[in-house]
């Protein structure tokens, strides 16, 4: 018989230890991680997080509320305690792994921005219409040398 290669999905899947980031509700902008599968719809939850303002407590979510990430905690047994949820977590370096992501850079970026003052916020335009400035007198001076040679 021929060989048959199967591949997995490269879609993030609805998973026990499957980290998943809160869009809506009291805490949006946290991570936790799914412990059980209750329905097609919820979930339970789990943020076992050390940062301060960043735990969840385990909960039951509508799926609606979150977002999956690509990060997965490897070999959690379903309906894990709170202790080797706090193990696996820390053992994943969910927090770094999320933290070096560009999705969470891009997140702290857009609140960074969002929290900028008027004055601030021209004090950025001023500084990029100078690097503009800059950068298009060195292409300039490339450019009429290029036409003089």
């Amino acid at each position: 018989m021929a060989d048959i290669k199967i591949n997995a999905s490269q879609w993030r899947l609805v998973e026990v230890g499957r980290v998943v980031l809160f869009t809506h509700g009291k805490y949006t902008g946290r991570l936790a991680v799914i412990v059980e599968i209750i329905d097609h719809k919820r979930a339970l939850v789990d943020g076992p997080s050390t940062k301060e303002n960043a735990s969840v407590p385990r909960h039951a979510i509508s799926l609606s509320n979150l977002i999956i990430t690509p990060i997965v905690i490897p070999k959690l047994p379903r309906a894990a305690g709170r202790g080797p949820v706090a193990k696996a977590w820390e053992k994943a370096g969910v927090e770094e792994k999320w933290a070096e992501s560009a999705w969470a850079k891009r997140r702290e970026q857009r609140e960074k921005r969002r929290g900028l003052s008027d004055f601030e916020r021209f004090k950025v335009l001023r500084l990029r219409k100078q690097a503009r400035y800059e950068i298009r007198k060195a292409y300039a001076k490339v450019r009429d040398s290029a036409k003089a040679s």
